[in-house]
């Protein structure tokens, strides 16, 4: 496979001297159905407002907002990649696999990504309790008022709780306070091995790539020895432009692409109000989208309008 560079500009200069149009593509968001603020369809409408030609919609654990998305994104012209974007664990880091394309009814994915997320919502009930005894102002019901039907229930929906008495005012200053991996009231949930994961994505027919992987906001780090193992075992890109990766950590991952032959890619990890990630901050070229659709086994397409 080809190694193409991701860029964050959406014009080229044509050979006549002018410029020409390049799409504007956002291969990583959320949607209500995890921990994103607005319905897929919402989502799309966003995309298509912000000027997204393709958007991928990236679901933690699940694969309930494609429907959805689908039909938003023929609504709005945009152009759909299904993905979705799986928790796993490395030796106590949180480590996020994004999967591109994967076979909606593969059974050994669908199996994993049930366990994982059952694991999850056990896990939070944990949490509240000990904040609450720690007089931290908050009830499970309060946390549980802010998952939308069927969605994926993770930390964000807590701090959304908080926000909602009045405790705070952004997800953000929940998971620098009470919500990162560091935390006293920090519970672990089940979540694969990322090598297994991308043995997963690959065996559905999806593409698996590296999520921000040397973003700075993780307690510990992803070392290059794992990323390798990962590339052993099917692993086709990082996602290397991204804003919690600063110009070290972008140089470092197109060093390690150029080295481990992947693909780079760019996203704005957009999660609605959820977070300060604007639509399109980081983008990725339409030849690392091409590579990825050739790299998919095609069961799940494309979508185009």
């Amino acid at each position: 496979m080809a190694l193409a560079p991701t860029l964050r500009s959406v014009t080229s200069t044509g050979s006549a001297g002018g410029e020409l149009s390049r799409p504007v593509i956002d291969l990583h968001t959320h949607s209500s159905v995890s921990d994103g603020t607005e319905t897929p369809s919402e989502l799309l409408a966003a995309a298509a407002a912000a000027g997204i030609d393709v958007l991928a919609i990236t679901d933690h654990d699940s694969v309930a907002g494609w429907d959805e998305a689908a039909a938003a994104a023929h609504e709005h012209g945009v152009t759909l990649v299904r993905g979705i974007e799986i928790s796993c664990a490395w030796r106590h880091s949180s480590i996020h696999l994004l999967g591109y394309l994967p076979a909606a009814d593969d059974r050994p994915l669908r199996e994993e990504l049930a366990r994982a997320r059952d694991s999850r919502a056990t896990r939070l009930e944990r949490m509240v309790e000990r904040m609450a005894a720690d007089g931290i102002p908050l009830t499970y019901d309060e946390v549980l008022a802010q998952v939308a039907p069927g969605a994926t229930p993770g930390r964000p929906h807590i701090a959304d709780a908080l926000i909602a008495n009045g405790t705070i005012e952004h997800r953000d200053e929940a998971f620098g306070s009470w919500l990162g991996d560091d935390s006293p009231y920090y519970v672990g949930h089940y979540a694969p091995d990322p090598v297994s994961a991308v043995e997963l994505v690959r065996a559905a027919g999806g593409v698996p790539v590296l999520a921000h992987p040397f973003t700075r906001t993780r307690s510990g780090s992803v070392d290059d020895a794992l990323i390798a193992r990962m590339r052993e075992a099917g692993l086709v890109g990082l996602e290397a432009y991204h804003r919690d990766h600063g110009a070290d950590e972008v140089a470092h991952a197109e060093e390690l692409a150029v080295r481990l032959g992947l693909l780079l890619t760019g996203s704005s990890d957009y999660h609605g109000t959820g977070k300060r990630n604007r639509l399109g901050e980081n983008t990725t070229t339409p030849e690392v989208l091409e590579a990825i659709e050739v790299a998919s086994s095609g069961v799940t397409e494309v979508l185009r309008p």
